[in-house]
């Protein structure tokens, strides 16, 4: 491979084409399923899709077959294959789904409003995770513009991720065949520790949720006639929460929501930790004099990969600050996302949530845990010699720095599920979600120069593992 002619092809196509169409892509409000029910009505989601299929016809890459698959009453998958020049297999995934938009986006700035600045591009979706089937295919256009062999490639686009890709396993069996054993597979939906090297990602942790109920009056009353008498709603559920966390350091105290961190991902962090230092704590809008859980950096890095966290991310029951009478009020309802290490079974973690919470409830107070879909995290198998050699090389070629590892603390359903499909299989784990990057939340941007670096990466790795195979 003529490296200087594979980034040229690649910063051209970011340039003139994958930016623009990254802009175009951003101003379509295609909510993941989760937060627009009505999807298929509205019709975001199938313009975001045609838009894809379209831009990929658009680089007629030789070979490259577009298709999109569609099972009854699901989300659709984008599948994208071309032919190799071996009998192996590379899957390469990102998805297409949105979180929804979010307040707080800074002046000038919003969800669903493209702005380029200082070498990024704002609003949501283009880092999470739009670019991912635009960087795939122009990866691969570059190898095949030189004539560098490789295997065959299948990249599969996914819209309903954000939801905890619900519809994936249904496709993933129908697609099976088709799909065959990679050894190979590149997911371009993860983070970076700066945006000056390539990370790639050793683990994930699962993820399970649901609303816990509070309720103690059939309606609300006076607060000065019934308080004293009747249990307060928010007290109970604070009460139960603490039975979860210690809400003095956050530490989940539940040993079975705990597993045994292994001691190459503690060495991992440690290295991590080494290069990022102060700047993991520094990728986040900390207000006022707030401070880290913790001044180790390395302790910073195992909290948010491999231990257990919980987060309120709503609440029902309290009214608005404006309509807030003196009233005890009947119920309390929140909802809690609990981030679980990457070998823990969902399963069981939810059994164990739901039986810690609703248990002995305070006061004989009513009571109740509605659990969501839970989803178990993954852990990285081993990294063969010729992977580590070749994210070594990609990454001195493409950013001039070490290749570096490390766990995220988000979920990607789809990885698990691979993960036991494949087990003989090679993983890349990547992406472009970096420091003040703020998927999910307001402000979200793409990095460009590292979406144009990390492509560059994806073609460097997609040749050795040609080779190496």
């Amino acid at each position: 491979m003529d490296f200087g002619a594979t980034r040229a092809v690649i910063d051209a196509a970011w340039q003139s084409s994958i930016v623009p169409a990254l802009e175009r892509y951003i101003a379509i409000p295609n909510q993941s399923p989760a937060f627009d029910p009505d999807w298929q009505r509205h019709g975001h989601m199938e313009r975001a899709v045609q838009l894809v299929v379209d831009w990929v016809r658009s680089r007629n890459v030789p070979g490259l077959a577009v298709e999109v698959v569609r099972l009854d009453g699901r989300t659709p998958v984008l599948w994208l294959e071309l032919p190799g020049d071996s009998g192996d297999t590379v899957l390469l995934y990102g998805h297409l789904d949105k979180q929804p938009p979010m307040e707080g986006w800074s002046d000038g700035l919003g969800p669903w409003t493209p702005v380029l600045r200082d070498g990024k591009l704002y609003g949501r979706g283009g880092a999470d995770d739009g670019y991912a089937a635009f960087a795939s295919v122009v990866a691969l256009e570059a190898l095949q513009r030189q004539g560098v062999p490789h295997a065959r490639c299948v990249v599969l686009i996914e819209a309903c991720e954000e939801s905890g890709s619900t519809d994936l396993p249904a496709y993933i069996e129908a697609l099976a065949e088709r799909i065959g054993t990679p050894s190979l597979v590149v997911c371009l939906d993860s983070g970076c520790g700066n945006y000056e090297q390539l990370w790639v990602t050793t683990s994930l942790r699962g993820l399970v949720g649901g609303t816990l109920g509070v309720t103690v009056l059939d309606e609300g009353v006076h607060s000065g006639a019934a308080s004293g008498v009747v249990p307060s709603s928010f007290r109970i559920a604070r009460q139960l929460l603490s039975r979860l966390e210690d809400e003095r350091s956050g530490a989940i105290l539940p040993a079975a929501l705990h597993v045994e961190i292994p001691a190459e991902r503690r060495a991992q962090a440690a290295a991590a930790a080494a290069v990022l230092g102060a700047g993991v704590a520094g990728g986040f809008p900390f207000a006022g004099g707030t401070r880290p859980v913790s001044d180790d950096v390395t302790e910073q890095l195992l909290n948010r990969t491999w231990r257990p966290q919980l987060e309120v991310t709503g609440a029902a029951g309290l009214p608005a600050l404006e309509h807030a009478g003196n009233v005890l009020r009947p119920t309390t309802t929140l909802k809690l996302s609990l981030r679980l290490p990457p070998t823990l079974d969902a399963g069981a973690a939810t059994t164990a949530l739901r039986t810690l919470l609703t248990a002995d409830a305070p006061h004989g107070a009513e009571v109740r845990f509605s659990a969501e879909q839970g989803t178990s995290g993954w852990n990285a198998p081993p990294l063969a010699a010729w992977l580590a050699e070749s994210a070594a090389r990609a990454s001195h070629a493409c950013f001039g720095r070490d290749a570096c590892y490390q766990g995220e603390g988000g979920t990607i359903p789809f990885m698990a599920m691979l993960g036991e499909r494949f087990p003989q299989a090679q993983f890349v784990i990547t992406g472009v979600l970096g420091p003040r990057s703020n998927a999910h939340g307001p402000n979200e941007f793409l990095h460009l120069a590292t979406g144009a670096r990390l492509t560059a990466c994806v073609a460097m790795i997609l040749a050795d593992h040609y080779r190496a195979t």
